[in-house]
């Protein structure tokens, strides 16, 4: 599915604001209040579009495995199965599958150790624990919307913070709510409250809290080629670690950059990025501005993304 203008709008008032009411986006964006609602409902409801919620954990890593020769499909869709695994993607170059792993760093070892290496069709791998986000999925903005339109929709709730911290101990209540809002980002105070027993009031209070401490993340999954970005690939990316940082914010500031990390191992910055065609993809990793950051390049390009945000994609049904 390819969105059209007004559809392509609607998503990236969503990614904005993954919450943000139809009468609201509809006011920013220009149009009759009737009209979002009902193209921002359908897309919802057909699945090209999902507002879901990840509880983040104080851990991450990035799971680069390589699979007997026939196994690479059976193996992806082991991977995501997993309720600790947020993406799975196979790809192109030396590895053939890539997962990103968060979990509680008590149970990491358990986790790299013992389960990992049992997947089935697993050959070898290599792990990278993520040290820093520079961006998360949360935080991609495609160039879609006018820079006064974006400021506009813009929450304070719902900003891509990029932190990893510990989770705090929750009430049954609050557990509820974010199982909840993990399912359906976009779950009326309403429909929350009657969920969890409490009243509309008190469930806008205890979500307002939850998303501002960052006990669960909200996100818009799409297939970036909806956007008419056919291309995706992982960039792993050396460089001095003077630069590290450098490179990682001047990649989290371009439109193209889905997902930016420093991690430990090999490479020192991973980057997901999703551009038009190849010759883009060609420009974007030879004449950009973070390029003189780095000190090398090795480039995966997508195959199949079974996994986004937590969420089973079709290709992985």
């Amino acid at each position: 599915m390819l969105f059209d203008a007004l559809e392509r709008q609607i998503v990236a008032a969503l990614q904005i604001d993954p919450r943000c009411p139809w009468r609201k986006m509809a006011a920013v964006l220009g149009e009759a209040e009737r009209t979002v609602a009902r193209r921002g409902s359908q897309l919802l409801e057909s699945g090209s579009v999902a507002v879901v919620g990840v509880r983040p954990k104080p851990a991450a890593v990035l799971f680069e495995m390589r699979c007997i020769p026939g196994t690479l499909r059976t193996a992806a869709k082991a991977l995501a199965q997993r309720k600790d695994i947020t993406f799975v993607y196979t790809t192109t170059g030396t590895g053939d599958c890539v997962a990103e792993i968060m979990t509680d760093p008590r149970h990491m070892a358990d986790v790299l150790s013992d389960e990992l290496p049992s997947t089935i069709g697993l050959r070898d791998s290599t792990s990278y624990p993520v040290l820093r986000y520079f961006r998360t999925i949360r935080g991609w903005r495609p160039e879609i919307l006018s820079a006064d339109r974006a400021e506009a929709l813009r929450s304070p709730l719902t900003l891509d913070s990029g932190i990893l911290e510990a989770q705090k101990e929750l009430s049954r209540q609050d557990t509820e709510i974010v199982e909840a809002l993990c399912a359906d980002g976009r779950m009326s105070f309403e429909a929350l409250g009657r969920r969890v027993g409490v009243s509309e009031a008190t469930a806008r209070r205890r979500t307002e809290w939850l998303l501002a401490n960052n006990q669960v993340h909200l996100r818009v999954v799409i297939e970036p080629a909806a956007f008419g970005l056919a291309v995706e690939a992982l960039l792993w990316i050396r460089a001095s670690p003077l630069h590290v940082e450098q490179l990682g914010k001047s990649l989290a500031e371009l439109p193209m950059v889905r997902y930016a990390a420093a991690i430990a191992g090999d490479y020192h910055v991973i980057a997901d990025v999703t551009v038009g065609d190849m010759s883009s993809l060609y420009r974007f990793i030879t004449a950009s501005g973070w390029v003189q950051y780095a000190s090398g390049v090795d480039v995966s390009v997508l195959l199949d993304a079974h996994k986004r945000g937590g969420r089973f994609m079709r290709t992985s049904s």
